[in-house]
């Protein structure tokens, strides 16, 4: 099948050390092919242009089937097309070609688009889930929430959360995305001033706009700071609170 083009900025150099690595495993022209479709995929989701997305993971995955990195990406792409079995299938293949955990937190979110929230509760309470890392689990931790919101367990939903979201800091990456998750789950639970609260919290940490928070808050215009007073110390990761 005919690729699509690839310009001339489209430099392997700029992709992940691991998936550099992995892309070794080819030969020069081809991991530079490769490479070159797997830079263009991630500018294209950030474009939001899913369509030309597909077509360069699509392209990656015909020069490199076995690269777990590569299936993996192609997973991505479908998982934000919604594209759910699909998106699944790729990533359990990534997941055996590497052997790592990682994509569990978005094999469980796969589940719930599928309508089977009782199967993403299992994958979270696997023996592999419990090893993952801390970032890894506190996406599953928010997809866990989510799950128990499509049982209309809306109060398990805010107990899953509510300790991560209290003990999070400003610093860690995660923040605004688990502040925001605890605020749709209060809000859910019909806790409505509450959940004002921890949206606005969010959008106090969410420097990057990875969440609608400010806006859901008529605020997006405005420079505004919102006292916490909840004494956060400075944390630049490790293992989420327990």
């Amino acid at each position: 099948m005919p690729e699509p083009e690839l310009p001339e900025d489209a430099d392997a150099g700029g992709l992940d050390r691991s998936l550099r690595t992995e892309l070794r495993t080819l030969s020069k022209e081809n991991a530079e092919g490769v490479g070159g479709h797997l830079v263009m995929v991630g500018r294209l989701l950030d474009a939001e242009d899913f369509d030309l997305a597909l077509a360069h993971a699509e392209a990656a995955a015909r020069r490199a089937g076995r690269v777990a990195g590569v299936r993996e990406t192609l997973g991505v792409v479908y998982y934000r097309r919604g594209e759910w079995s699909k998106a699944l299938a790729e990533f359990r293949t990534a997941r055996r070609l590497s052997g790592s955990q990682h994509l569990l937190p978005l094999m469980a979110d796969v589940e719930r688009g599928l309508g089977r929230p009782e199967r993403a509760l299992e994958l979270a309470a696997s023996p592999e889930a419990a090893r993952l890392a801390a970032a890894e689990q506190v996406e599953l931790a928010i997809v866990v929430a989510g799950a128990r919101g499509d049982l209309g367990q809306h109060a398990a939903g805010v107990l899953h959360l509510e300790e991560l979201a209290r003990r999070s800091t400003a610093t860690q990456p995660w923040a605004a995305r688990l502040r925001y998750a605890y605020a749709a789950a209060l809000e859910a639970d019909g806790q409505t001033e509450k959940a004002q609260e921890w949206f606005a919290r969010a959008a106090e940490v969410d420097a990057r706009a990875e969440t609608d928070a400010a806006e859901l808050l008529g605020r997006s215009d405005e420079a505004w700071v919102v006292d916490l007073g909840d004494g956060e110390e400075d944390d630049t990761g490790g293992e989420p609170p327990s």
